[in-house]
């Protein structure tokens, strides 16, 4: 699938540094399968031991359908698992902006489909603002153009540029890749000689 643009609502998350353990805690990592992570980001934040509701942008009503993540400074550091991303995706969202991410992090959410871009700390300190006033305000993410929309207003971000170019070509999924090339892997297979 290409993925040429993502646009949407959007819900800030503020802080620097905050790691994979906060995103998804670590006992959710015994599910199965991803499929229920979607309930799971932020949980120790946004929940009591109680189960009492806390105060978290995930949590507010305003930010519900929201599919474009704002995050500041090395977003998704700590531990390399692969559920954070997962459940963030699962949650809905379907792209993220922040000033940095961690390395792992940053791939594993372009491997499932989800750009994580890059914009600088001032321009973000000033959509976090805009956004906390108006979270109305959609924002149109073009991958092709590198470009931020939102209200009128234009910004260019960065990406992974092998991130862009697979989003473009539609390689990014490459479990797809590999299914829909079965016919081609199966011939391959019977022409090579065995060991």
């Amino acid at each position: 699938m290409i993925i040429k643009e993502i646009e949407g609502s959007v819900i800030p998350v503020e802080g620097d540094n905050i790691d994979t353990d906060r995103i998804i805690p670590a006992r959710f990592l015994r599910l199965i399968t991803f499929d229920t992570l979607g309930k799971y980001p932020f949980y120790d934040e946004r929940f009591g031991k109680d189960g009492k509701v806390k105060n978290h942008p995930f949590n507010d009503a305003k930010y519900k359908g929201a599919s474009i993540l704002l995050v500041n400074k090395n977003f998704g550091c700590g531990s390399s698992r692969e559920h954070a991303p997962q459940a963030l995706m699962r949650f809905g969202i379907k792209a993220l902006i922040g000033e940095t991410f961690g390395q792992i992090f940053e791939t594993n959410c372009n491997i499932l489909g989800v750009p994580a871009i890059k914009i600088e700390e001032k321009e973000m300190r000033k959509l976090m603002q805009i956004i906390k006033n108006n979270h109305k305000i959609k924002f149109n993410v073009s991958i092709q153009d590198q470009k931020l929309t939102y209200n009128g207003n234009c910004l260019s971000f960065e990406i992974n540029e092998s991130a862009r170019k697979s989003f473009l070509d539609g390689t990014w999924d490459t479990l797809d890749l590999l299914l829909t090339n079965m016919d081609k892997i199966k011939m391959k297979s019977k022409s090579l000689s065995p060991i």
